[in-house]
This record gives C-alpha cells, sequence and structure tokens, in this order.
C-alpha cells in the first residue's frame, strides 16, 4: 500500500479508512453493484483503470488480488484528487458515488455554493460513507503519527 500511496500521492491513512468502510479489510468481499476487493473497485473502474496502467491480460477476478486491487484503487483516488482538487470531502464523495454524480452536484446551487464544496450530498449512502471515512481518517492520522 506504501508503495501505491507514494506513486500516487495519496495518504495512505485515506486508502487504509476507504478499505475498512469498503471492504472491512476483507479482500475477498463483492458487493451488491459487484464492485469487488478491498476497495470494492466496480468492473467499469476495473477495466478502465486496466487500460490507463497497461494491465496485462486483465479479467475482473483479478480485482480480489489485494495488491492490484490497492494499486487500481489509489489510482482512482488519485484521478478523483487531480480533477477535485485537495477537497477531501469531495474526493470520498466521488470514491463513493462517482466523479460524474460529484460533478453535477458541485454544478447544482442547490448541492454546491460555489461549485467547489459540497453543502449538500442527495445520496443518502454516500452522505453515511463520508462521514464515516472522514472519521475513519482523522482516527488513524490521530493514533499513527
Amino acid at each position: 500500500m506504501k508503495k501505491y500511496a507514494e506513486e500516487y500521492d495519496v495518504d495512505p491513512y485515506l486508502i487504509v479508512s476507504i478499505m475498512k468502510n469498503e471492504s472491512k479489510f476483507d479482500p475477498k468481499a463483492v458487493s451488491k453493484k459487484d464492485a469487488k476487493g478491498l476497495m470494492q473497485i466496480a468492473p467499469i473502474t476495473g477495466q478502465w483503470a486496466s487500460e490507463k496502467l497497461n494491465i496485462a491480460n486483465y479479467s475482473e477476478d483479478m480485482l480480489f488480488d489485494p495488491e492490484l486491487n490497492i494499486r487500481i484503487g489509489t489510482w482512482y483516488l488519485n484521478v478523483l484528487k487531480n480533477e477535485f482538487g485537495d477537497n477531501l470531502e469531495v474526493i470520498i464523495a466521488g470514491y463513493n458515488a462517482g466523479n460524474g454524480n460529484v460533478k453535477k452536484w458541485l454544478n447544482n446551487p442547490e448541492y454546491s455554493a460555489d461549485g467547489k464544496t459540497l453543502n449538500h450530498i442527495p445520496f443518502s449512502e454516500t452522505r453515511i460513507y463520508q462521514k464515516k471515512v472522514l472519521r475513519d481518517y482523522k482516527i488513524y492520522k490521530k493514533i499513527y503519527q
């Protein structure tokens, strides 16, 4: 994990917080939406990442490999960071709801007053997820720094 945190410039405490909330650290976890592995990579994200990262002979089953799963999840966090800046709350919302949804919310004055921060997240699952990830992130930073 540390290797990919450095390679993709992502805080390792964020990676661990996402893993805890996505899979409870179960590398064999599968969600109702068919996301797989430690960081719960959706099939479409895995396919996209495999093309961008030149992963040879990619198949969805590879998402159960912890190293590859963490690599793809951390790469995607970097994509979100490049898109949304260092706004941790928006990055976390994007990881859960998808960057397309977050872009729509940021462009809607009902959800974002400034186009950069989210004043309201319309998906309750994403609101709850964001709070839990931020809580765990703060705890991990306090304990391990």
